[in-house]
């Protein structure tokens, strides 16, 4: 099939790529004259494992292609995907200015019918203001569907190319019929495509963002209360996890969520709630929540400091909101950063991938080229991401470059009783602080 994939983001990018990998003719289409040309001559800007592959493999055999002009990008094409940006506006509402932009504009250059799909995470009703725009200036049939997507960064690839499932909302025979051809080669084993009207299909998304969400504040609120009572909440969610009616996901403890999705999500169906006269009272504890949890270490790393962290250096790991991407929208890191800066502490930082996203926003930190070289001569190290490589650290060489072996570790990373071997103090969340000063 000959498919066009409007915007080469994160979403458009991954989409445009996997569907050539399943023998589709792609051509993406983006505004941002230095974007395409980097991607014309292979550069990626965006890190997602596997993608890089799969990009190489169908530039080279001529399957996926980029161009800065949308009449000649959707020339031919049976599929149209709209995957532009949908930035929360002040209000928390999403943004539709580039999308309806997009709209205006394919009516009057539409050659032959296609289908028109929002990949974009819109509200409800948008399908129809799409439709409303394109047909304004239309001289063909077309139709357009919601077909949200459900990638995880990291794994986006695979959550491509193995869907759990596809969600199209469209009321239309013709393309649905479309829609089934399309996505076949994905859903071989037997994972379903679940058709639905538009509205549906565009409030799915939202509610299975703001669903994950609120699982991941809920256990944050029960590691709190942890902390007052004295429980672990590891033991918890083991024991929650296992039960077939909650599932082992999106229970672990931490310092909030953030990303490109959840925060933006919740924030724009709680608008949709208000603009339909609903108080979605679950959802405003979820964001307020979210926002308390997010700085929850600084003010004991205060404590810890006797109120004073003037000229004390913190190393931090981990920029991105989590780990396998250089994504640090709604990250937590930042937010800390910003609050030790404030607080008069000097900052060294290490991440794998995300580093040069955060030099171009925070100035006045240290950027390191490893982790052990953030912890030299610092007064503490906090965690933010839970990348792989710091799991296993080598800890004897941790204690020796930091000038106290305490670390404020907001992802949970090591067990008690490892910190307690290596003699570590140790704070984490929902779960006993070891403060080796006070034991020995």
């Amino acid at each position: 099939m000959k498919l066009a994939v409007v915007g080469t983001g994160y979403v458009g990018l991954v989409t445009g790529t996997c569907f050539a990998e399943t023998g589709n003719q792609v051509t993406c289409v983006d505004i941002d004259i230095n974007k395409v040309e980097r991607l014309r001559n292979g550069e990626i800007p965006i890190y997602e494992p596997g993608l890089d592959v799969l990009f190489d493999r169908n530039v080279a055999e001529g399957r996926l292609t980029f161009t800065t002009s949308l009449q000649e990008g959707i020339k031919d094409a049976e599929v149209i995907f709209l995957a532009l940006p949908t930035p929360p506006g002040e209000d928390g509402s999403a943004d539709l200015k580039y999308i309806l932009g997009v709209a205006n504009d394919l009516g009057p250059i539409l050659e032959s019918y296609a289908v028109i799909i929002d990949k974009s995470t819109v509200p409800v009703g948008t399908a129809e203001k799409v439709h409303a725009a394109i047909a304004k200036n239309a001289k063909v049939d077309f139709d357009v569907i919601s077909n949200p997507e459900f990638l995880r960064e990291g794994v986006a690839v695979e959550d491509f190319m193995k869907p759990d499932r596809v969600v199209i909302g469209t009321t239309s025979e013709k393309a649905q019929k479309v829609m089934e051809k399309l996505y076949a080669p994905l859903v071989r084993q037997g994972n379903p495509i679940i058709f639905m009207d538009e509205r549906s299909a565009e409030m799915t998304k939202y509610a299975a963002n703001s669903f994950l969400a609120l699982k991941i504040t809920f256990m944050n609120e029960i590691a709190n209360l942890c902390e007052k009572v004295g429980a672990n909440v590891d033991d918890i969610r083991r024991g929650i996890g296992t039960d077939s009616r909650i599932g082992k996901r999106f229970l672990f403890a931490g310092i909030g969520y953030g990303g490109s999705c959840f925060p933006k999500d919740v924030q724009a169906l709680a608008k949709t709630s208000e603009d339909y006269g609903y108080d979605f009272r679950t959802l405003k504890s979820v964001m307020a929540v979210n926002d308390d949890q997010k700085k929850k270490l600084i003010p004991v790393v205060k404590e810890y400091f006797d109120g004073d962290l003037k000229d004390k250096t913190i190393a931090v790991w981990g920029l991105a909101f989590k780990p396998y991407t250089d994504d640090i929208r709604e990250a937590p890191a930042l937010e800390n950063i910003q609050a030790l800066l404030d607080a008069g502490a000097k900052v060294t930082v290490y991440d794998p991938e995300a580093m040069d996203n955060v030099k171009r926003l925070i100035p006045g930190i240290t950027y390191c080229h490893t982790a052990y070289a953030a912890l030299d001569d610092a007064d503490a190290l906090m965690i933010f991401t839970e990348w792989p490589q710091f799991r296993t650290p080598d800890f004897e060489k941790m204690g020796k470059l930091l000038k106290e072996k305490v670390i404020f570790d907001g992802r949970n990373l090591y067990e008690l009783d490892q910190m307690r071997d290596n003699g570590f103090t140790y704070y984490s969340i929902g779960r006993e602080a070891l403060n080796v000063k006070e034991l020995v």
